[in-house]
């Protein structure tokens, strides 16, 4: 479930992503979150069928980009997401900007600029800091068979660890 740009919500946020709309700061990141609550009946029912949900970005994201432009604090950008499904897993792609850069149609969207990213990254190690989510990094610039490999395997052993823990809320 990445930001889903089918709703009215996520047309918006589409949007201005593509520089189309420009919206006020407090306002994107606010239609950000509310494009993750939109998901969270459909998303509490497939984890009580016991569906394994993988999300693309999620909360993290949107406070790390809001909070790396600066007048933000990461508190302020915690609050929309607070009582969210608690991932068990969070695993951080990490690779350098300029190997990001590199790849195909970055600067393509807003926020893709190197000096952006350098700030979203400093938000990220501030975000991975709290010790009550299960944070993993990966080194995203092995080959795509090496990361899977990695990524299917911290993913398998984190199913086991809880498959039959209650569900948790986000920063609660």
């Amino acid at each position: 479930f990445p930001t889903d740009r089918t709703t009215e919500i996520g047309q918006l946020i589409s949007s201005y992503l593509v520089r189309e709309k420009n919206l006020e700061d407090h306002t994107i990141h606010l239609l950000f979150s509310a494009n993750r609550w939109e998901h969270v009946p459909m998303m509490k029912e497939k984890l009580h069928q016991g569906i394994t949900i993988v999300v693309d970005r999620y909360a993290f994201s949107g406070v790390a980009f809001t909070s790396a432009k600066g007048n933000f604090c990461l508190d302020w950008c915690k609050q929309p997401d607070v009582g969210l499904p608690k991932p068990d897993l969070i695993l951080f792609l990490q690779l350098s900007p300029e190997a990001a850069a590199e790849r195909g149609n970055f600067g393509c969207e807003r926020y893709e600029t190197s000096s952006f990213q350098e700030k979203v990254l400093q938000s990220f190690y501030c975000l991975m800091e709290d010790k009550t989510l299960n944070w993993k990094t990966v080194d995203a610039s092995k080959s795509i068979e090496d990361l899977h490999r990695e990524i299917k395997s911290l993913a398998e052993e984190t199913m086991q660890e809880v498959q039959n823990k209650p569900l948790g809320e986000l920063w609660k």
